[in-house]
């Protein structure tokens, strides 16, 4: 019985849902709608579509999936979606050095977690610009969340959208702590992890993989040198120079952000330094001390220059025709449960371009997406 079980278990029948390539009808297409964006299957309404043929028309799916984005049950979608393209699920990986890090709390990791699903949602529902996942104008926070990032006037465990002044490094992806936490490795930040992740999850470009034999950087944290000066030895190999030049630049940006994505001018050491300003003034005690200063500046490979964090931020949302694209597809693997391949980029470049007049809005891409050729077939 046992090897029964597993047989079924692993039967690509029981994981997938077996198609030939093309929705041969439209209850086809009601599966693969409900169970994109329901993670279930396709209640009575969608299926009374399908029978009386309202599935056929791009008003039709239109209609169906804004119906589905405003049940409960997309909830499933927007956490199983954030989870997969913004890699949430390494957020519980690593453990805070309780030493440099000793504000890292429960409180403030549930705060941490819920703030990147409750911002998709945001985005989704209210069809918000794509520019806006870098430089929304609003955080979604928790009491705790907001202290942590400076913000006054913020009460409760609940999560809740506040304005944020002009200027803000906080609210967009790259200024969310749990980018930055997933990014580290709970005591020390690498610009080249954080570099990997903006340029595959963010932008859709990953590099290749290190050459073999490339030892990675020990961390330091008494406090003797910066990540930047122990990086040089990589970016001084030709074998490495290409792509560091192309994967390092917004990871030395991030190096703003510590671990815990505490908006930082100096590193963290358990060594020689200084005593922080905060010392004696908080409810956990400090032992750590302060540090290099960091140097968040860099040039992208075009030859644009930064002066940190902010200014990089700036140049990549001035660009939302490319973070739209990236998030079309990674938005497509999830949907369809393949591989992006050369083909499908004129399909994503036509999907993009019909959402310009809307600012390449989130919920629009989604439904480019679905009344597409790359969801359909």
């Amino acid at each position: 019985m046992r090897r029964v079980y597993v047989a079924v278990l692993t039967s690509p029948d029981f994981l997938f849902h077996r198609a030939d390539g093309t929705v041969k009808d439209a209850y086809t297409l009601a599966s693969r709608l409900s169970y994109w964006l329901w993670n279930g299957p396709p209640d009575e309404t969608l299926l009374a579509a399908a029978r009386e043929g309202t599935l056929g028309t791009d008003e039709g799916i239109s209609a169906q999936v804004d119906r589905l984005i405003a049940d409960p049950r997309s909830g499933r979608f927007i956490a199983d979606f954030a989870d997969q393209w913004l890699e949430l699920r390494r957020l519980a990986e690593t453990t805070p050095d309780p030493q440099l890090y000793p504000e890292y709390r429960f409180l403030l990791h549930e705060g941490i977690a819920e703030e990147p699903r409750a911002f998709l949602r945001e985005l989704i529902d209210h069809d918000l610009p794509a520019r806006a996942l870098l430089q929304p104008g609003f955080a979604m926070v928790t009491q705790r969340l907001a202290e942590h990032y400076g913000i006054a006037g913020v009460r409760g465990v609940e999560v809740r959208k506040i304005a944020l002044p002009e200027g803000s490094l906080r609210g967009g992806l790259l200024g969310q702590a749990a980018i930055h936490k997933l990014t580290a490795n709970g005591t020390t930040t690498s610009p080249v992890t954080r570099g990997v992740w903006v340029m595959d999850r963010l932008l859709d470009d990953p590099a290749p993989p290190p050459p073999p034999g490339v030892s990675a950087i020990d961390p330091d944290t008494r406090g003797a040198t910066t990540v930047r000066e122990q990086l040089d030895k990589h970016r001084a190999d030709v074998s490495c120079a290409a792509c560091h030049a192309k994967i390092d630049p917004a990871g030395f940006a991030l190096e703003s952000f510590d671990p815990v994505g505490g908006f930082r001018e100096r590193y963290r050491s358990n060594g020689k330094g200084d005593d922080p300003p905060e010392k004696g003034k908080t409810t956990w005690r400090v032992n750590y001390k302060l540090g290099p200063a960091v140097d968040a500046s860099g040039a992208l490979p075009d030859g644009r220059a930064f002066g940190g964090f902010a200014a990089l931020n700036d140049l990549l949302s001035g660009d939302p025709d490319k973070l739209a694209c990236a998030f079309v597809a990674h938005l497509s693997r999830y949907a369809t449960g393949a591989e992006v391949n050369y083909a499908d980029r004129a399909e994503i470049a036509r999907i993009v371009e019909g959402t310009k007049g809307k600012g390449y809005g989130l919920r629009s891409l989604i439904q480019a997406l679905a009344q597409s050729r790359m969801f359909q077939r």
